[in-house]
């Protein structure tokens, strides 16, 4: 995301969550241009960039009560 000129009324709740069930491996990370750790809100960021990585696969045995991708067969 790039923001040439960007402000925050409040300051922002992220969280990330993987629905489901089954074990998995998961990892993400952000790398922030010209954005602090902490937002301050109603204070104006400029030329701010954001560039957010998510990766997660499942690692246990396939639950062979989901379908296991399998649409509309029964």
């Amino acid at each position: 995301m790039h923001a040439e000129r960007l402000r925050f009324a409040e300051e922002p709740r992220t969280a990330v969550r993987f629905p489901g069930t089954g074990e998995r491996e998961s990892t993400s990370h952000s790398d922030r241009t010209r954005l602090p750790d902490r937002i301050v809100p109603g204070e104006e960021y400029r030329d701010a960039t954001v560039a957010y990585r998510l990766a997660t696969r499942l690692t246990g045995p396939e639950d062979e009560g989901t379908g296991s991708g399998s649409v509309g067969v029964s």
